[in-house]
């Protein structure tokens, strides 16, 4: 049996879900980019995934990997960026359970970000953000759920994920609107 479906079960149950508690999201992005690997492992070299080892896992792999992901599928720099920090951050957890293969984790942990022009971030003035919230017609139920939330995500700055998760119990109803964001009390109260 290979040191590989061991370590990666591993790393998902006890380093992400146990130790670091990372959220859901971050699980399901995690898993998406193995499943991606180990497909893609599966075309270009034709291992099944229940036969690879870390030595199948070398950076050259890595590397012809990532650029498959930027030419092959489209994906932006950030997203193949968000792929290796995934793979790294595996590598860093097998490092400490097979330092028999450290000479090509080190190699997979050296692969480096790939620069990219970010975009300079911007913010809506007021008359925007008013135009933005007379768009939604208030006559009706969709209309008034819809300004709801655009005047939520205005004056909070929730994200679009916080503010389509948000369930009934994240609302606390006091002076002042309270809700639960990415795991603490948000309070738009004004006041100190």
């Amino acid at each position: 049996m290979s040191a590989l479906a061991p370590t990666l079960q591993k790393f998902f149950s006890d380093r992400l879900l146990t130790q670091r508690q990372v959220s859901p999201a971050t699980i399901a992005a995690y898993r998406d980019t193995f499943r991606l690997l180990l497909g893609f492992i599966d075309d270009s070299k034709n291992l099944a995934p229940a036969n690879l080892d870390f030595t199948d896992l070398d950076a050259p792999t890595i590397g012809a990997f990532l650029t498959y992901l930027e030419t092959g599928r489209g994906n932006t720099v950030r997203r193949r960026n968000a792929r290796l920090a995934a793979i790294h951050s595996l590598f860093r957890f097998a490092a400490l359970e097979h330092p028999e293969h450290a000479d090509l984790i080190s190699r997979v942990l050296a692969i480096p970000q790939k620069r990219f022009d970010r975009a300079i971030v911007t913010f809506l003035t007021k008359e925007e953000v008013e135009a933005i919230l007379t768009i939604p017609d208030q006559d009706t139920w969709i209309g008034r759920r819809d300004h709801a939330l655009l005047l939520l995500a205005v004056q909070t700055g929730l994200r679009v994920t916080e503010l389509t998760g948000l369930r009934r119990d994240d609302v606390i109803l006091r002076t002042g609107a309270q809700f639960v964001a990415v795991g603490r009390v948000a309070n738009n109260d004004p006041r100190p």
